[in-house]
């Protein structure tokens, strides 16, 4: 029940060594850990590039990509903006 780019996602990196991929959807996460791949998400993204100073907040582009369409639940949303340092 995987998407294409989910599945070629995880094809890819079954193929390099040692890679850290980008995926959102809970079935490819749990893919990913029963092949023991180092995974990370969107917001995940984001915080690390707040955290390099890359950005300067993380709060605009939640918004963004939730206004386009990005499913986030309340919980996990807040959690991140936490972790930014940006919760209301």
């Amino acid at each position: 029940n995987l998407g294409l780019g989910e599945k070629e996602v995880l094809a890819l990196a079954l193929e390099a060594r040692d890679p850290l991929i980008v995926l959102d959807d809970a079935l490819a996460r749990r893919y990913a850990k029963l092949f023991r791949l180092r995974c990370t998400g969107t917001l995940g993204v984001l915080l690390k590039a707040k955290e390099a100073g890359l950005l300067e907040r993380v709060l605009p582009l939640v918004d963004r990509l939730q206004a386009l369409g990005f499913r986030l639940n309340a919980e996990t949303r807040q959690a991140a903006l936490e972790l930014a340092n940006e919760a209301p």
